[in-house]
């Protein structure tokens, strides 16, 4: 199945030309991270969910593109630029060790995830608990919520 191996690597290939994309620190920046790593987790959930076949190409280029993700996140805020920017909440400057703390734990989560790769939905579905764990406590937090 060449097709796996392209779409796999075309992925792997987003996660480092979005890194590098998103290292201007912007506000679209942070929102395109945001949805890469929604993106990926949504591909998760479809396996758990079983709309989608297992594949393994495809768990692993979505738990490399959170690893990254989540990884460089925190490296796109800028306390001299942001705490003017409304988008961005003010509790993150007030303990941003432990926001940094919070996405290196969802990045720990995806990389012990991608050393020990799920092999069927029902691994793949406990690996998005654990992950969505890690993005709620972060969300809680951080995230400004709307109406």
């Amino acid at each position: 199945m060449k097709w796996k191996a392209i779409v796999a690597a075309a992925a792997l290939a987003g996660v480092a030309l979005g890194s590098v994309v998103a290292a201007d620190g912007t506000h679209d920046s942070r929102v395109g991270m945001m949805k890469k790593i929604g993106g990926a987790t949504g591909a998760l959930g479809a396996i758990a969910k079983g709309d989608k076949p297992y594949d393994a190409d495809i768990v692993k280029a979505s738990l490399a593109t959170i690893a990254e993700t989540a990884k460089a996140f925190p490296n796109q805020f800028n306390p001299q630029s942001d705490k003017s920017d409304a988008e961005v909440n003010p509790k993150i400057w007030e303990n941003f060790d432990d926001f940094k703390s919070k996405a290196a734990k969802l990045s720990t989560d995806a990389e012990m995830a991608l050393a020990q790769l799920p092999d069927d939905k029902a691994g793949v579905g406990a690996t998005l608990k654990t992950l969505g764990g890690s993005c709620g406590a972060c969300h809680q937090a951080y995230r400004i919520k709307r109406d």
